[in-house]
């Protein structure tokens, strides 16, 4: 156990347990309690004095939760069944953290979502059992206390925060009937009717569903398995938001491809998407699902809001080089631009201005080690395993929220005694008859720049639509098309007939006075030069079409229409 920033030594208070069979830690929510198994034995410490509170004889254990209030600490081992085909022991317990008593066994063959979820306050506790969510209250694991059966649910989230408590449940579709998610409060689980809101759609072999902090909606990744249009190795994915006060939607995502992470801001508002083939793009939402800042284009495929949500981190972790930005979501204003190679795990400190990133087995068995940054790019701290041994896990002390107040972001970067750990950039093979050749920059695609897609604020208009700011887009290129089209004209135009053209163009631009006559004489102007080019493409020997025929015939009628409206008869 290492002391935070500033210090980074190592805890005196709690002594470092070298066997090499430690792959479990937990903290508890709070950050009070420590446990980890050796194994031998599941330990429970305190932190702050590391004083032994608990010990467990369960040396199989290879997943640790503690409950909310820290009332109850969850252990799992892998699932084994007997010899002679029966049912084997259970291998989920919820052990009472202050008498050390076993309160319930289950049996949980599968490690995925292998843990009983609570509300935060410990009032409920819900169990997924064969397509069933069973329910029970203040810890007594007796009786079940509520049932939400529904056919062949597959997943479901418990929302944060105070009571109500929420539920969000999944249910895959079969047989051509769609998908759907929703929503419930607890315990009215009586039917559709009893739902606070429901979302159904195709193309989901698995969701993840996640609420915000204030419990007022959830997003819904919805991916399959394998893109039937073969554009994607990753599967398709759509992103839903559903709302408890029923709206939901589709979120438009301006560009084709994965959905690598969602992530809510804390203050519950807002969202951001990191989605699109490489160079991927991100952009943040509001609850209206409109896109309110788009970061453009670049190599990241992760966001990381701080705890306190005024910073917003993506990176581009996994196969991609580790290069972090760090954002203002404020003033949207770019802090850092750090580099961490090689990570495999990142992790905002509690106190909203310290970073983990580390390299961690299985994911990667070699250069394992973790560094801590201030976002501002600095390198506080730089941590190397030795060669022959690695790194598993590593994670802050949780604190409740509230404990460290939100400070002014800081642009300048804070002092640090370690070098910049910004890699050198790698030169490029030139081959030899290149060499002494001024080198040419080029391109696979062009990254796009962020832009804010807010209202100005003074304009006092409603954000556009998607349709709509399809249709702006259509317009705006017709009218630099014809403006194009025009200038063309009349360059050859004028070679063409400048003795015409010469005292028309001295001539200032009429204004009558009266508004509604100069829009008439303009839209007049409008059709004839029209007219002059249909001539011109005439005259080199296109055949025109009989509608324009009839426009070049109404020449005479518009000139004399024109020169009664100048003449102002």
């Amino acid at each position: 156990m290492v002391n935070g920033p500033p210090s980074f030594t190592e805890s005196t208070a709690f002594q470092r347990d070298s066997g090499k069979n430690c792959k479990a830690v937990a903290f508890s929510k709070d950050g009070s309690l420590f446990a980890w198994c050796n194994g031998e034995k599941v330990n429970i410490v305190n932190v702050t004095n590391a004083q032994l509170l608990r010990s467990f004889d369960l040396p199989k254990a290879v997943c640790l939760e503690f409950s909310p209030k820290n009332n109850i600490l969850a252990t799992w081992q892998a699932y084994t069944a007997a010899k002679d085909g029966t049912a084997g022991v259970p291998n989920l317990q919820l052990h009472d953290v202050k008498t050390g008593k076993c309160l319930k066994s289950f049996i949980q063959k599968k490690m995925q979502n292998w843990c009983p979820c609570w509300a935060d306050d410990e009032s409920i506790c819900a169990r997924n059992v064969n397509n069933e969510v069973h329910f029970f209250e203040n810890n007594n694991f007796a009786t079940i206390a509520n049932k939400l059966h529904l056919q062949k649910v597959n997943d479901f989230v418990l929302s944060p925060g105070a009571q109500p408590t929420k539920v969000a449940v999944y249910v895959p579709g079969s047989k051509g009937a769609p998908s759907f998610v929703r929503l419930y409060q607890y315990p009215n689980f009586g039917g559709p009717q009893s739902a606070l809101a429901n979302k159904s759609f195709f193309k989901a072999d698995k969701v993840t569903m996640l609420w915000n902090k204030k419990a007022t909606a959830v997003l819904v990744i919805a991916s399959t398995e394998v893109d039937k249009t073969g554009a994607s190795y990753y599967g398709e994915q759509t992103l839903h938001y559903i709302a408890t006060n029923g709206e939901s939607a589709v979120v438009q995502l301006p560009k084709n491809g994965p959905i690598y992470d969602v992530v809510w801001n804390p203050n519950s508002v807002e969202f951001c998407a990191v989605y699109g083939f490489m160079p991927a793009k991100a952009t943040i939402f509001n609850l209206k699902c409109d896109p309110v800042f788009d970061f453009g284009t670049g190599p990241r495929n992760a966001a990381y809001y701080s705890p306190h949500g005024h910073i917003l981190v993506l990176a581009g972790f996994g196969n991609l080089r580790g290069q972090m930005e760090v954002w203002d979501v404020k003033n949207y204003k770019l802090i850092s631009k750090p580099v961490a190679s090689d990570s495999t795990y990142f992790a905002w400190c509690p106190d909203g201005e310290h970073i983990v990133t580390a390299t961690c087995a299985p994911r990667l068995r070699v250069s394992n080690g973790y560094k801590i940054w201030h976002y501002t790019g600095s390198l506080l701290h730089n941590y190397e395993v030795p060669p022959n041994e690695e790194m598993w896990q590593v994670s802050w002390q949780p604190f409740l929220d509230g404990v460290f107040p939100a400070k002014a972001v800081k642009y300048q970067a804070v002092p640090s005694e370690l070098p910049s750990a910004e890699p050198k950039p790698a030169q490029a093979y030139r081959p030899p008859a290149l060499r002494n050749k001024p080198v040419t920059s080029s391109k696979l695609h062009e990254d796009e720049p962020p832009q804010n897609m807010k209202p100005q604020s003074g304009s006092g208009d409603k954000p556009l639509s998607k349709t709509a700011l399809k249709n702006q887009r259509k317009h705006e290129a017709k009218k630099a098309a014809k403006q194009e089209a025009k200038a063309e004209a009349n360059q050859e135009s004028t070679q063409s007939s400048a003795s015409q053209n010469a005292p028309r163009s001295a001539v200032p631009t009429f204004t009558s006075g009266d508004p509604e006559v100069d829009k008439k004489i303009k839209n007049l102007k409008k059709k004839l030069k029209a007219i002059e080019q249909l001539k011109e493409q005439a005259a080199a020997g296109k055949q025109l079409e009989k509608n324009q025929l009839e426009k070049i015939q109404k020449e005479t009628a518009l000139l004399q229409e024109l020169e009664d409206l100048e003449l102002g008869l």
